[in-house]
């Protein structure tokens, strides 16, 4: 974008980036065009299978109509109250565990540069392990159950509300902070009376979009044995019983939808 500023004897032309600035846009743009192109091309499709798409899907469809209504109780019921606990005791422990590494990370708590190495290593691993691939580990350790999923949902936790914990902390307001260290307070109070009053609300706020995305993921931990929902739908899906899939399937979009309006309303009454 350019635009002529003209006086008498002077012309001016103001332009909103530098030479090397566009070129460094234009260079960029080409860069995301090829690898658009070249993960297009490097995607195996099929077109017979693609072609053949959509008979398969109003043939799926078919098939999952009747819903069978009878399986709720026999098996969904107790798998859903268990991905319910999976999800919330796995926000409780992520919480207990997230809270002394955001101190640990705090720019404006901890000093050592070390100890802050330290927890950003510690956030960042559990951050880069998917959910699922925690489960297949502690499913390989303390065998397939709600314990697995449990511990998967909570050290994949731990990463998200770390950061976020540790962000807050850093911008909360130096006035209460050095008020009270000039009295001479203890660490203790520091935290408690300056830190902890400005971060509540952000710290509710996140374990309550935490436990909403626990949710949705707890409710598929089950595809490899650790426990909840999942597990029903990984045996309705190998017995071919399309109706009874349809029914979980209902039934985890139906909790999905009633945790995000929980979730919203507690947020707009308490925080």
């Amino acid at each position: 974008m350019a635009t002529t500023v003209e006086s008498p004897g002077i012309r001016r032309e103001w332009q909103r980036f530098t030479p090397r600035q566009r070129l460094i846009r234009y260079a960029f743009y080409l860069v995301a065009v090829a690898a658009l192109i070249q993960s297009i091309n490097s995607v195996d499709i099929i077109p017979e299978f693609l072609e053949d798409a959509p008979a398969q899907i109003v043939d799926l469809f078919a098939r999952m109509w009747p819903v069978d209504w009878a399986y709720y109780p026999k098996t969904v019921h107790a798998a859903l109250i268990e991905t319910l606990h999976i999800a919330t005791l796995g926000t409780v422990l992520a919480l207990i565990m997230a809270v002394p590494v955001a101190l640990m990370v705090a720019t404006n708590i901890t000093r050592w540069p070390a100890l802050r190495l330290l927890g950003k290593f510690i956030l960042v691993s559990s951050r880069s392990v998917n959910s699922l691939v925690w489960a297949l580990l502690f499913v390989a350790v303390f065998g397939p159950g709600g314990l697995a999923g449990t511990l998967a949902i909570a050290f994949r936790s731990v990463g998200f509300v770390g950061k976020l914990l540790a962000e807050a902390l850093e911008e909360a307001h130096k006035g209460p902070v050095e008020a009270l260290t000039a009295t001479g307070a203890p660490w203790l109070s520091l935290m408690l009376k300056a830190y902890w009053p400005q971060v509540q609300p952000s710290f509710w706020s996140i374990a309550l979009f935490r436990w909403d995305i626990n949710i949705r993921e707890s409710a598929v931990l089950g595809l490899v044995g650790a426990g909840g929902i999942g597990m029903a739908l990984d045996d309705a899906l190998n017995l071919l019983y399309w109706d009874q899939v349809a029914l979980t399937l209902l039934t985890i979009f139906s909790v999905v939808i009633a945790a995000e309006i929980i979730v919203t309303y507690i947020r707009s009454k308490i925080i």
